[in-house]
């Protein structure tokens, strides 16, 4: 096999693994976002007044172990509008998210 056939058989190899390892970041985004919806709604925070505090909200400076989605996921929930931030920094769902919701 001749160099250029090598470094194009290279390339195309990592750009392969590069598409693989977003495909398995959204798959663990989505999966973190169903916790996260699951997790609210089982503690029955769907207003302001049942509003909770979520454990996992803030990133850790140090993290032993693998990497924990559920941050990043609540953020993009957050910018959909689905879940709510009240005043005092408690989470609750906002009414009627489960219309228009496709996360299966």
């Amino acid at each position: 096999m001749n160099e250029a056939l090598q470094i194009i058989c290279g390339l195309i190899l990592l750009v392969g693994v590069f598409i693989l390892s977003r495909f398995v970041m959204g798959w663990k985004i989505k999966n973190a976002c169903k916790f996260i919806l699951k997790d609210l709604e089982n503690r029955e925070a769907l207003d302001s007044v049942n509003a909770v505090e979520l454990p996992y909200v803030q990133k850790k400076a140090f993290n032993v172990g693998l990497r924990d989605y559920r941050p990043k996921a609540l953020e993009y929930l957050i910018q959909a509008g689905i879940v709510i931030v009240s005043s005092q920094g408690k989470y609750y769902l906002k009414a009627g998210w489960k219309e228009g919701l496709n996360i299966n």
